[in-house]
């Protein structure tokens, strides 16, 4: 039989949490990757923004986001032998004050040297959310009860829609194993609406190059002239088109922005539209920044979380190349129930999920 999934605080889950003990998916060479073809009641206190040199949409009256709280980097630990992480959300995880985001688990540059050990975790079940995988250096390799296999490199992103339930393992790619090299990644999970929840499983390959960008907008006209906005940019991975002019490479269950953030800029105020409502939170991947109108400083792998009143966040790096990521999204006003692998709204159902993943009915 296989094991049973225990249950575990949520203060300890982390990306690959509860993992089972069946034997791995056949190993496959990777391929070249395919072209992609209850409410949080907080309303907080804002400001009343500059109008930025922007599109109509941007320049109507704008409210700045303000910081409720900083979060600093927590110690790290390893999941498997390939992911050594931050729990960025600290004990916020899957809690409502972070909805729609449910973790964030954020693996620092690291180098690892060249080896024939495979590196990652092995077979481990999902149901009711969904997990992205950011690659920002090494590459990837994601494998699937439903027959999905593909490695993701540099700049891509995999989106992984659990539903019902799915089966799945994550390593680095069989290249990267073998020649080594620096690696770099995100994995966020995403709560779905209980309607949602029983989907069938879902994968969204987003090779970088299908993600749109456009550039960031200052706040003030005169440092206009200062900014080259090929360098100071948004990719847009999550977000619609109202809000951004382009719409995001991947498709979602409920309204969400995820924002790749590069700042090469140096103390020049910058405002990026987020919708009225919206839980946001601003992760320092590199360099360090400030924020709103306060302008109150975060630093490297720190995570601003944001009052949820307003509609423009407002930054400014403190260091040249500064890069960060954007979570943001309309809170699920649902009951969270977390335990290990599984995300539902009761106790009940996590019970149900860890009898159907006993007695194989999951990842059909």
């Amino acid at each position: 039989p296989l094991p049973v999934v225990r249950p575990t605080p949520p203060r300890a889950l982390s990306m690959f949490a509860a993992l089972s003990r069946r034997p791995p998916l056949p190993v496959v060479r990777p391929t070249a990757r395919a072209p992609a073809s209850s409410r949080v009641l907080r309303t907080g206190t804002y400001c009343i923004a500059t109008p930025a040199n922007s599109t109509s949409t941007m320049a109507a009256a704008q409210k700045c986001k303000e910081i409720r709280e900083i979060l600093r980097a927590p110690p790290r630990h390893w999941v498997g032998n390939a992911f050594h992480v931050f729990p960025v959300f600290h004990n916020r995880a899957f809690t409502k004050e972070m909805s729609p985001w449910l973790m964030f688990d954020y693996a620092a540059p690291k180098e690892f040297t060249p080896s024939y050990e495979r590196r990652g975790v092995g077979q481990h079940p999902h149901r009711g959310f969904e997990t992205i995988t950011i690659a920002f250096s090494g590459e990837v390799e994601h494998g699937d009860s439903c027959g999905n296999r593909d490695v993701i490199g540099p700049g891509d992103v995999q989106w992984m829609t659990a539903g019902r339930g799915i089966i799945h393992e994550e390593f680095h790619s069989t290249e990267f194993q073998q020649t080594g090299g620096t690696f770099e990644m995100a994995q966020l999970w995403l709560n779905l609406p209980a309607k949602h929840k029983m989907d069938a499983p879902k994968y969204q390959p987003i090779i970088g190059k299908d993600i749109p960008v456009t550039p960031l907008k200052v706040t003030n006209e005169r440092d206009a002239a200062k900014v080259d906005a090929k360098q100071n940019t948004i990719r847009v991975i999550a977000g619609d088109e109202a809000t951004y002019g382009v719409q995001g490479a991947a498709s979602t269950h409920t309204p969400v922005e995820l924002l790749d953030v590069r700042v090469a800029a140096k103390d020049v105020l910058f405002d990026i539209p987020i919708p009225e409502g919206h839980n946001t939170m601003v992760f320092v991947r590199r360099g360090g920044i400030k924020v709103g109108e306060t302008q109150k400083q975060v630093e490297q792998q720190g995570v601003a979380l944001m009052h949820i009143g307003g509609n423009v966040l407002r930054l400014s790096a403190t260091e040249e190349n500064t890069e960060v990521l954007v979570l943001a999204g309309e809170p699920i006003d649902e009951p969270i129930a977390a335990r290990g692998p599984f995300v539902m709204n009761t106790q009940q159902e996590i019970l149900k999920a860890n009898k159907d993943f006993q007695n194989g009915l999951m990842g059909q």
